[in-house]
């Protein structure tokens, strides 16, 4: 079963034709057009995708709140939709059947069949970039919990500062861990995230600290509550290697003094991950 596979971010929507084994042919890169555009830009990028191949389904991952179950992008900040209906208008346009995800969750479809995940029944996927979300898959399956939020720990309120977070709330994961946190603490904003890991002086040093024990005080309350076997974390913060998993594998043991603590790894398929969870999503659509 080959099918067409959308990953469409805030600026690239990242395509292919993929095949059952993963296989990607026809891969290319847009920029996301800008509302009113967006839509027609991703449909068109589809239907380019289709007539490049023999596609049986499309799978579109995107951003913001997804209800996956009944095919609605119900909101975006960044692309400007809200309950928008995109996997009827998708499968109307393009003549075939159209799975719709939450951009994260595919991440983690794709990593817990082709990536650092695979075998593993219950983990954590947590991609770290601009912002923190997460999925959390239990007994092999994804939860998606009563509204299909579960899993976005980003907004986990954290024992190290109450500074305000763009939710609303004070405190939260994401406004100390990010990555564009812990630019935005360091306060040179010409720095990636993993440049300030790396970096020795003691403002560095401080803000770095308080992301790790932000991010094993989170990880500490999840593993609690669900005892994961594998906890995977990806996005651009993953890139700093050691210098981020040695001190919060350390600072999560030292946390859970009483048992084994979950496995902490770096996510596997990196920007192509959106793309194959994409994929596996439309490949669910047929036996």
């Amino acid at each position: 079963m080959t099918v067409v596979a959308l990953d469409v971010g805030g600026t690239l929507m990242k395509g292919a034709v993929v095949a059952r084994d993963g296989t990607a042919t026809a891969a290319e890169q847009r920029p996301t057009p800008r509302q009113p555009d967006t839509v027609e830009g991703i449909l068109t990028f589809a239907a380019d995708l289709a007539a490049a191949a023999d596609t049986d389904a499309v799978g579109l991952a995107v951003p913001g709140i997804v209800d996956d179950q009944a095919g609605i992008a119900r909101y975006s900040t960044n692309l400007g939709w809200r309950d928008l209906p995109l996997r009827d208008i998708a499968q109307e346009r393009l003549g075939l059947p159209v799975a719709l995800v939450h951009d994260v969750r595919a991440g983690a479809l794709a990593e817990h069949e082709f990536g650092a995940a695979q075998g593993i029944r219950d983990f954590l996927f947590l991609p770290i970039g601009t912002g923190i979300a997460g999925t959390v898959f239990l007994n092999g399956q994804p939860y998606r919990g009563a509204d299909g939020m579960a899993g976005e720990i980003g907004h986990a309120p954290v024992p190290v500062g109450d500074e305000p977070c763009a939710c609303g709330q004070r405190g939260c994961l994401e406004t100390y861990a990010s990555a564009a946190a812990l630019v935005r603490r360091y306060g040179q904003p010409s720095l990636t995230a993993a440049d300030v890991i790396t970096a020795t002086d003691p403002v560095a040093r401080t803000v770095v600290s308080e992301a790790i024990d932000a991010l094993a005080a989170a990880l500490t309350t999840y593993t609690m509550l669900l005892d994961p076997e594998l906890i995977v974390i990806g996005g651009g913060l993953a890139e700093a290697g050691d210098h981020l998993f040695t001190p919060l594998r350390d600072a999560l043991t030292a946390r859970i003094a009483w048992r084994t603590p979950p496995h902490v790894v770096k996510a596997h398929l990196g920007a192509t991950a959106g793309r194959l969870g994409a994929a596996i999503a439309a490949w669910q659509l047929r036996p």
